[in-house]
């Protein structure tokens, strides 16, 4: 207040001043026009400086601020301070807000904010993904405008259900299962968070198939075993010496059976579980030889089994997962391959890293089959498969054990043409 009083009292000094000095020359017309001629200036003044700090207001950024005096010059300093406080504070608040976007941005879950009537106000990138949207086009149209859902519409109704998550597939993103739940918040607002949870999905379908799988693997020679138990002890004394020992020997079969089927299991469990074991530089020629070593034996010189190597024939890794790998390759090919059939064995490295692969002149496999050979207990032909003796969990291993090894299995077959099945691994782990 005290510049503004001075100022007011200086200017009514000035004023009776001049009036004063109007009255000494002129009398009292002399001092009225004096006094209103002192006023009108002292008004333009103000005028003039008032212009100045308006222009200086619309645009404080772009010019200085105006130098003036007296109480215009107090009005000036007060505004450039709070201009400063308010810029600084509008400068953080955004910072602030821009975080949160960030982070919101980055989220695993997918995040819609919709409006009291449903409008799309903000969304992040992982809810576009899930239910097919765009950003830049969606926001501020209404969300079941676009996503014509009547299990989602239902939802969004029944707001006693929006603390139970819904599980949901649009016509957008037909093969992605959804999981979606809202939360309100704010002024009529609610947040609709979203998550895929399609593999989720895959993996309770697969444990349940798991467990099915085992529980059927299982009982099948555990009942054939207690049968020929029950028969033979049955027979004791009135069975001869020959039906005893067949009775034995399809039981050691179905025994070995289950000793095969567990031990898979348990080698799955520990690939899936555990660490990655020590490595080292394996001699694939070694290695290479028992596994054919191996064959012919299974195979009994009903098939020609041959073996090729070009480059490099070391590998660092873990000899006994990548003896499993060519192993059960190599076995499945001798199950499958008929009476007087080839199996070729072929490893070639170098710069692009090395390839095993082997091809026989097989059965061959349908293509609907071939994107899930590598699933635990998958059978292309169940009768047949356990006629071979296979567990169903070779290519299941196969799989795990490559990936472990950053290596990769790439399956080529055609039905009556045969398959070959190639173990790919990168360069840095060929030597």
């Amino acid at each position: 207040m005290k510049p503004v009083v001075s100022e007011a009292l200086a200017t009514l000094i000035i004023v009776l001043a001049a009036a004063l000095i109007g009255a000494w020359g002129w009398g009292a017309l002399g001092a009225s026009v004096m006094a209103l001629c002192v006023l009108s200036l002292t008004l333009l003044r103000h005028l003039w400086w008032l212009g100045q700090l308006i222009h200086w207001v619309q645009a404080p950024q772009e010019s200085a601020m105006p130098t003036v005096s007296g109480v215009w010059g107090e009005l000036c300093d007060h505004l450039y301070q709070q201009m400063r406080k308010a810029t600084k504070e509008t400068k953080l608040v955004t910072t602030e807000l821009e975080r949160l976007r960030l982070a919101a941005e980055v989220l695993p879950e997918g995040v819609v904010i919709l409006d009291d009537h449903r409008v799309i106000e903000w969304m992040n990138w992982e809810a576009e993904a899930c239910f097919g949207l765009n950003a830049a086009t969606d926001i501020g149209s209404r969300l079941t405008h676009l996503l014509r859902e009547p299990a989602l519409l239902d939802y969004l109704n029944n707001t006693t259900q929006s603390a139970k998550p819904l599980k949901l597939i649009t016509q957008r993103n037909p093969k992605h299962t959804l999981q979606v739940q809202t939360v309100p918040f704010a002024a009529g607002r609610t947040l609709l968070m979203v998550r895929d949870v399609t593999q989720l999905e895959k993996l309770a379908t697969m444990r349940r198939d798991f467990v099915a799988n085992v529980s059927h693997e299982l009982k099948t020679p555990l009942t054939v075993t207690l049968g020929f138990i029950e028969t033979a002890a049955d027979a004791l004394g009135d069975a001869s010496p020959d039906e005893m020992a067949h009775y034995l020997r399809m039981a050691s079969e179905q025994a070995s059976r289950m000793q095969s089927l567990i031990e898979d299991l348990l080698m799955l469990s520990s690939l899936e579980t555990d660490s990655p074991p020590t490595e080292s530089d394996v001699d694939l020629s070694a290695l290479f030889a028992g596994v054919c070593e191996e064959a012919r034996v299974l195979s009994a010189g009903q098939q020609n089994i041959r073996l090729t190597m070009f480059g490099p024939s070391h590998l660092v890794g873990s000899p006994r997962e990548l003896h499993s790998v060519f192993s059960n390759l190599v076995t499945n090919a001798v199950r499958y391959t008929p009476k007087g059939g080839e199996i070729a064995l072929h490893w070639d490295a170098g710069a692009h890293g090395g390839r095993f692969s082997v091809t026989d002149s097989g059965i061959g496999i349908a293509p609907e089959h071939l994107p899930r050979l590598t699933e635990r207990f998958y059978r292309v032909d169940h009768g047949r498969s356990r006629e071979m003796g296979g567990t169903g969990l070779g290519l299941a291993i196969v799989k795990h054990v490559l990936e472990r090894h950053q290596a990769q299995l790439d399956i080529d077959s055609e039905p009556g043409k045969g398959s070959t099945f190639t173990a790919i691994f990168p360069a840095h782990r060929v030597r």
